[in-house]
């Protein structure tokens, strides 16, 4: 996969302004890692920081990479939608700057594939400058549009 070609848009259902991964730096099967830069314009912005529900939904989006990835390799035209369905564990020690980049990395930890929907549970860190600002583990369902 060549991931200067990656259309976000065709990996992952969000859009503007509610798309929180601007590139993915490396994906397979199992892992992913994504940037994401903070402007001025992000919705869960806070006095110049970036709120804890931003961080957490940027890991599940990072988190659904993965999934959508299988969709993607298949030139699927199949729309998908993803849900957390379980903070498992949290734990934020930091909240980034607005105007500045984030990168994450998530891990597989099991996956189940039904017909129609798969049923995911991902391990999350969420870095800055080599310091890590939030750790967690997900349950995230997604599932076909028909």
């Amino acid at each position: 996969m060549n991931l200067s070609e990656i259309n976000i848009s065709e990996l992952l259902p969000h859009r503007p302004p509610f798309l929180m991964v601007d590139k993915v730096i490396s994906i397979d099967d199992e892992r992913v890692c994504t940037q994401f830069f903070i402007n001025e314009t992000s919705i869960f912005n806070d006095n110049g920081y970036f709120a804890e529900a931003g961080l957490i939904e940027y890991a599940a989006q990072t988190c659904s990479c993965i999934v959508g990835k299988s969709f993607y390799d298949n030139k699927s035209t199949v729309k998908l939608i993803g849900f957390i369905s379980a903070i498992k564990k949290v734990t934020i020690q930091h909240l980034p700057k607005v105007n500045t980049t984030i990168s994450s990395n998530a891990n597989l930890i099991s996956r189940f594939d039904a017909d129609d929907y798969s049923l995911c549970n991902i391990e999350c860190t969420i870095i800055q400058d080599h310091k890590e600002l939030v750790s967690c583990n997900l349950n995230l369902i997604i599932r076909e549009i028909n």
